[in-house]
């Protein structure tokens, strides 16, 4: 795997934290997600409600960037992921794991919506996982310093 890093940081630890991603697919179309980042892939909930599954299903060859940018300290930080997605059966444990991350652990002060991934039998509803293992990962920190800053 071509994994790149330029100005080290914990690229797991980065994509530990509840960002939102952006996924490109052939059109091109470029989507924010919520991701889960676990066992060296990419997993992003999907259904027969989005575009992404027949996009993915007709082209796997797909690219996810992870960023954040806060001028006013200067932390500037991107990984840029590319490979094929895969198309997998909905668990619901790691569905569990995913919105917690976002959510919080509390599910009683969900959204209903997101409730549902969890309980509704995902054959019925459709749900699946789009999986990318990255066949090229490139991590940069391009943080800068901000005068009288932090």
């Amino acid at each position: 795997m071509g994994w790149v890093s330029q100005h080290a940081f914990d690229v797991d630890e980065f994509l530990a934290q509840p960002l939102t991603a952006r996924i490109a697919t052939a059109g091109p179309t470029v989507r924010p997600v919520w991701f889960l980042w676990e066992g060296g892939a990419f997993w992003i909930l999907t259904g027969p409600w989005a575009r992404l599954t027949g996009l993915v299903a007709d082209d796997p060859a797909v690219a996810i960037v992870v960023d954040v940018c806060e001028p006013a300290t200067g932390l500037v930080r991107q990984v840029v992921a590319r490979g094929r997605a895969e198309l997998m059966p909905f668990d619901v444990a790691r569905g569990r794991r995913k919105l917690a991350r976002y959510l919080g652990e509390d599910e009683s002060r969900w959204d209903e919506r997101f409730v549902h991934y969890l309980h509704d039998d995902p054959r019925q509803r459709g749900t699946v996982w789009l999986r990318l293992a990255p066949s090229s990962l490139r991590a940069q920190d391009l943080s800068f310093s901000v005068e009288g800053g932090c």
